[in-house]
C-alpha cells in the first residue's frame, strides 16, 4: 500500500513539476508579419530617381520601381519607406550620389582650411579640408524665392546651440551657426522640406546639424554658389 501511495505522489510531483516548466518557457515566437505590397503610385520625382538609381526610364511607376524606391528608403532612413518618389527621397538620392566625390566640378574652392560648401543648385551641403571630404555631402533646405541664401565667401560669426528665432514666433533654431547677416546654418525640426524653402537659413536636419556644431567653430569658411531651383529671376 506505501508503495503504490508513493508511486502515485511520484507521478502527481511529475506532473507538476512538468507544468511549471511549461509556464515558464518562453512563448512561441509570433511570426513575423507579411511584407506588404508596394503600391505607391507614380511620384513628382519619378524620372529622377529612376535615373539614381538605374531603373528603366519612363517617368511612370511600375511594381519594380516601387519596391527599388522603397529598398533605397530603407536603407538610407528615409520616411516613410513606402516607394513614393517624393522630395526627400530625391533629394537624400543627389546627397548619396555625390558622396563619391562632391566636387568633382571644382566650384567649391579648395582651401588649406576647413570650408563648409553650400550648393544651392543641387541644395547639398559638405565640409572639405583641402581636397579631402570631412563632412560627407547631406540634403539641404536654403532659402525660398525672394528669400534667398546669399552667395559668396562667408565665416562663421556667431554659434548658438539652443537658439530661438527672434524673427519668426520664436521657431528653434537648433545647432545655429550664422554666417552672414542672421542667416545660418541650423537644425529643422520636423520634416526637412515642408514649405519649399527657407527665410534664407541653411537647413539640415537635426542630426546633421548636430554633427555639422561639433565639427565646426567660429571663423570657420562658409561658401555659397549657384541657384536654388524655383528661385531663378
Amino acid at each position: 500500500m506505501a508503495t503504490r501511495q508513493a508511486a502515485v505522489t511520484a507521478a502527481g510531483t511529475a506532473l507538476l513539476w512538468a507544468a511549471l516548466a511549461l509556464a515558464a518557457a518562453p512563448a512561441a515566437a509570433a511570426a513575423p508579419e507579411p511584407e506588404r505590397a508596394c503600391t505607391a503610385g507614380t511620384g513628382p520625382y519619378q524620372r529622377e530617381l529612376e535615373t539614381q538609381l538605374r531603373l528603366p526610364v519612363d517617368g511612370t511607376q511600375s511594381p519594380a520601381d516601387c519596391l527599388a524606391v522603397r529598398a533605397f528608403q530603407r536603407e538610407h532612413a528615409v520616411t516613410p519607406a513606402d516607394g513614393y518618389a517624393g522630395l526627400a527621397t530625391y533629394r537624400t538620392a543627389v546627397a548619396v550620389a555625390a558622396r563619391a566625390n562632391p566636387n568633382a566640378a571644382g566650384a567649391c574652392p579648395v582651401r588649406g582650411y576647413r570650408v563648409t560648401c553650400v550648393d544651392l543648385a543641387r541644395q547639398l551641403l559638405w565640409v572639405q579640408s583641402g581636397r579631402r571630404v570631412v563632412f560627407a555631402p547631406v540634403p539641404i533646405r536654403t532659402g525660398r524665392d525672394d528669400q534667398e541664401t546669399r552667395p559668396g565667401m562667408h565665416e562663421v560669426y556667431w554659434r548658438s546651440k539652443d537658439h530661438r528665432s527672434t524673427l519668426y514666433d520664436d521657431a528653434p533654431m537648433p545647432y545655429a551657426q550664422f554666417f552672414d547677416q542672421g542667416q545660418a546654418l541650423h537644425g529643422r525640426p520636423g520634416p526637412l522640406f515642408e514649405h519649399g524653402g527657407s527665410a534664407g537659413c541653411v537647413n539640415l536636419t537635426v542630426a546633421d546639424a548636430k554633427r555639422l556644431w561639433d565639427l565646426l567653430q567660429e571663423g570657420d569658411a562658409v561658401y555659397v554658389w549657384g541657384v536654388k531651383p524655383g528661385t531663378e529671376d
